[in-house]
């Protein structure tokens, strides 16, 4: 495990697919009133955007990433392996940003989450290769293939834990949440058909895991309006970011008073 020292301030970024670009939206908000998390845990999207981050690229550049090395090109489709697009074929965009492919040449402190499908468990990462542990954990079932690991088959990480607190808990002075997937009641003319019921048991389940978590952190960055984004949305990117943003500026206060005895060393 990495043996770096306790964090000041750390940060839960959640899973949710494209609407997780609403954590470079908070990460820039926080930037702008000098507040900057050295300590990172994340699932699915918030694996890679805690990785961006723990690697030290701003936020413009952040988005960047995801404009520009969008993973659903037809060129990285899949007929042979169990998904859509082939995780594998994903791998050399994410050579590009992680030229050291190392937890360890990162400048903040980051820990992800993936699922190991053959055993059902959780599956944590904080040393060694990087760009494996962030590609397992953003491995969304059904649409990217499994990464392979010796016997295992390692997945989403939001399938065991989609807010992962607990990576953090107990290793920083203050911890922050962002939590992407709102959720929203449906009315009954809605769950119309097996595969509506079958998506909304799925979502209730990830929802209270992850609402089950956010007593840990100190304040969490909700933002209810994601809810209008699909979570492959892939059109709406700067509208997504710009929500994370707006969230986390109207939180400010209550985040500032819980970040400033961690700023000042008391």
């Amino acid at each position: 495990m990495n043996d770096r020292p306790q964090s000041n301030i750390g940060i839960v970024l959640s899973g949710g697919g494209t609407r997780g670009i609403a954590h470079i939206g908070v990460l820039r908000a926080l930037a702008e009133q000098g507040i900057f998390p050295d300590g990172v845990a994340g699932a699915s999207a918030g694996a890679i955007v805690g990785a961006l981050y723990a690697a030290g690229y701003a936020p413009a550049e952040m988005l960047e990433f995801f404009v520009k090395k969008n993973p659903f090109r037809l060129s990285k489709v899949t007929i042979a392996k169990p998904g859509i697009i082939d995780t594998e074929k994903v791998k050399a965009d994410f050579e590009e940003y992680f030229p050291e492919d190392s937890f360890e040449a990162l400048g903040k402190r980051l820990r992800v989450v993936a699922t190991d499908l053959t055993r059902g468990e959780p599956v944590e990462f904080d040393s060694g290769p990087l760009i494996p542990a962030v590609l397992a954990s953003s491995s969304f079932p059904g649409m990217f293939t499994p990464m392979e690991d010796g016997e295992r088959m390692l997945a989403d990480g939001g399938i065991v834990s989609n807010f992962p607190a607990e990576l953090l808990q107990g290793r920083c002075r203050v911890l922050l949440g962002v939590h992407v997937n709102p959720f929203i009641e449906l009315t009954r003319s809605e769950l119309n058909s097996s595969l509506a019921v079958l998506k909304r048991a799925l979502d209730v389940g990830m929802y209270r895991s992850s609402e089950a978590k956010f007593a840990l952190c100190d304040v969490v960055i909700r933002p209810a309006s994601l809810a209008r984004f699909g979570i492959f949305d892939t059109k709406h990117l700067d509208a997504i970011e710009a929500v994370g943003y707006e969230a986390t500026v109207k939180q400010m206060p209550a985040i500032q008073q819980a970040v400033r005895p961690a700023q000042h060393g008391s």
